[in-house]
This record gives structure tokens, C-alpha cells and sequence, in this order.
């Protein structure tokens, strides 16, 4: 296949060849050809996924459900769908990301409470226990796992814990995260995780997707805000139609993301794949600070997903000039978008290797003009 830049971002990312290739053949959403139960199969393996500390064929108490469209979509039919008319959201927030599932509430006039913390700022704990104390009206709680604004990981464990203690729906945003990293929805007793067919599972844009208690996917019956993005129906239809979806399925989409997950499998599973990104982030936070860049986060604050550096304290430096230099080179990094802080972001995930984070470095160094 033709050879293309390195995707060094958090999503559309880089594919294998093999992921591409699946894509190369039109399908007919009703014909035997393409369904052989692909979409079943993609839900069952999605919520195995999601439940390592369950023996296969054990109940788990969760579903999936695939929704069209962008991630925001699945954010926003699970918003849309899970918090009633009487409901109340409290959105924690240190990024766009969680700045938008704020949004998404503001759009479908949801009731809810923002507790916002910096775009640096881990989110303090106490004062979200304090808020969940105080605020009885609050039924559901919203939080992004991997923040890709910084690259911070915030702490799905505590707040987990916290959502367990005062009875909340926990919503988890594991947009970039999942696939990636090892979560037991389960343990942590998470009502919805949110993540999306061309994030760590390694497939291509078109799809996300909802893995969720069984029992709560079933009391969003009738609370859907939109049409489209109806998370019941959805659910429904794939669970009475043999994965049907409601309307137009993303028959390429779908090919590639069964092949990703087959190759998810053949690379050793969950573990090994983080194995694999934290490697590729600790070699390339280590080789950045070596030609002169500084992380925006601590150590210990960074995801293995994406990571922020500061801009080069040069007036010859601009960000268009160096992203190009890059591109020539073989790979695509990202603006930064800290609101407080000038710098870019380089991201790990996807079809990357510790080999090509040495390319990498080295075209850095070599891409250096200031």
C-alpha cells in the first residue's frame, strides 16, 4: 500500500495496513456478506473488553450499543438519552472535553453544575465529594478519563469511589483511553463509558460507541432528546434485530473496526497494547526533553495517550513552520490548545512503535531551525 505520514495525534490515527484494507469492498447493510453477525460480534467483544475481571461467558450486568457519527456523538446521545427531565448533571471539568459535555447539557437544557478546575489542575476530589454532599439534586456525574486538551489522566478510580458513596450515575468519557488503557467497568461500577471506533481500537472514524449497565440503558427509554441520537432505540433495535441499526449503518467502518479488534487480540490484548503506548510516551518525553522541550504536565499527571510540550522560548519559532517542517519528514503532530500556556502536542497512539518515536526524535532534531 502507499506509504503515508504518521498520524502523532489523539485520533483519526494511524492504521495498519490491514485495518485499511477491510475498507476496500463495498457492502449491502442487509446482505449476509456484510452482517455474518459482525455488528453482534463487535458488541460482545466490546463489553469483554470492558470486563477483564470476568471469566468469559460470565454476566456482567453490561450492554453496548454503536451510535453513527463523531465521538461528541456518543457523548451526546448518552447526555441526551441518560439524565431525565427531573435529573440533574454535575460535569467535572479541566478541559475541551469536559467543557463540551457542559455544553451538550447547555444545548439540551439539561440542569446542570460545572465544577471547573485549570487545564493544568488535576480535579480536587474534596471539593467534588463537598459539591455531591451539598447538592441532592445531583443524580448523574460526568467526567472525561483522558483529557486530550493536556494529556492529563484524571482519576477514574476516586471518582468511582465517590460516585458509589453518594448513589451517582457515573458517566465516564473514555474517548481516548479505551482500548488503551485497562479499565474494568464492573469494579468500578460505571453506569456509561463513552469511547470511539477510531481511538485506541485502532479502526477509522465513523462510529462510537456505548458500553453500559443493561438496567440503565433500559430506563432511557423515552427520555431521548434527538431522534438520531436516541441511545434506547438503538440499543433496541441492535438487541432485538440482530444488529441492526437504526438507520444507515457505516458498513466500511464497521469491516475495519472488526479487523482492529482482531488485531487488538493478536497483539496480547488491552495490557499489551498500553504496554506498548506507555513505552512509545516515556521514550518520547524523554528524547523531547534531550533536544530541549518541556512537558506541560508532571510526570506523574500524563496519560500514555498524548502528551503537551511547551513552545521553544524563541522569537524565531512558529508552530506553522515546524508542523510543516515535520510533515515533509513523515509526521503530523498537533496545535496546542491549553488556553494558558503556548505549546503543541504529540500523541502516541495507533499504529506507533518505540521505532518510530526515534524517527520521530530524530526528525525533531533534525527539523529544528531556531
Amino acid at each position: 500500500m502507499m506509504q503515508h505520514y504518521l498520524l502523532l495525534t489523539p485520533g483519526p490515527l494511524t492504521t495498519s495496513d490491514t485495518v485499511k484494507a477491510a475498507m476496500l469492498k463495498d457492502w449491502c447493510t442487509w446482505d449476509d456478506d456484510y452482517n455474518l453477525d459482525v455488528v453482534q460480534k463487535i458488541r460482545r467483544q466490546l463489553v469483554k473488553l470492558a470486563s477483564p475481571g470476568h471469566t468469559p461467558g460470565e454476566a456482567t450486568g453490561y450492554s453496548s450499543v454503536l451510535m453513527q457519527g463523531s465521538g461528541t456523538a456518543s457523548v451526546e446521545s448518552v447526555i441526551g438519552s441518560a439524565v431525565g427531565k427531573e435529573d440533574k448533571l454535575l460535569v467535572i471539568n479541566n478541559g475541551a472535553y469536559g467543557a463540551r459535555i457542559a455544553e451538550i447539557a447547555r444545548y439540551l437544557e439539561i440542569e446542570y453544575r460545572v465544577i471547573d478546575f485549570s487545564e493544568t489542575q488535576a480535579p480536587d476530589m474534596a471539593l467534588i465529594e463537598d459539591a455531591l454532599a451539598t447538592d441532592p439534586a445531583i443524580t448523574h456525574v460526568a467526567m472525561v478519563h483522558c483529557e486530550t486538551t493536556t494529556g492529563m489522566l484524571n482519576p477514574v478510580e476516586a471518582m468511582a469511589e465517590l460516585c458509589r458513596k453518594y448513589n451517582k450515575v457515573f458517566i465516564l468519557d473514555a474517548m481516548s483511553s479505551f482500548g488503551g488503557m485497562t479499565l474494568d467497568v464492573a469494579r468500578l461500577d460505571i453506569g456509561f463509558l463513552i469511547s470511539s471506533a477510531n481511538k485506541c481500537i485502532q479502526g477509522v472514524p465513523g462510529f462510537g460507541f456505548v458500553i453500559a449497565k443493561t438496567v440503565l440503558l433500559e430506563q432511557c427509554r423515552g427520555q431521548a432528546r434527538s431522534l438520531s441520537l436516541d441511545l434506547y432505540a438503538q440499543w433496541h433495535t441492535m438487541e432485538t434485530a440482530n444488529g441492526k441499526w437504526r438507520f444507515t449503518s457505516p458498513t466500511h467502518v464497521v469491516r475495519a473496526f472488526d479487523q482492529a479488534l482482531t488485531e487488538l487480540k493478536q497483539e496480547g490484548g488491552i495490557k499489551a497494547r498500553a504496554n506498548r503506548y506507555r513505552q512509545n510516551q516515556q521514550l518520547l518525553v524523554a528524547g523531547m526533553r534531550e533536544l530541549g522541550f518541556e512537558a506541560l504536565l508532571s510526570q506523574d499527571l500524563h496519560s500514555p495517550i498524548i502528551t503537551s510540550f511547551y513552545s521553544p522560548d524563541s522569537e524565531e519559532y512558529r508552530f506553522a513552520e515546524f508542523y510543516q517542517r515535520l510533515k515533509a519528514k513523515g509526521f503530523v503532530i498537533y496545535p496546542g490548545k491549553v488556553s494558558d500556556a503556548d505549546c503543541f502536542r504529540i500523541g502516541n497512539i495507533g499504529e506507533i512503535y518505540p521505532a518510530d518515536i526515534k524517527r520521530l526524535l530524530t526528525a525533531v532534531a533534525e527539523a529544528k531551525y531556531w
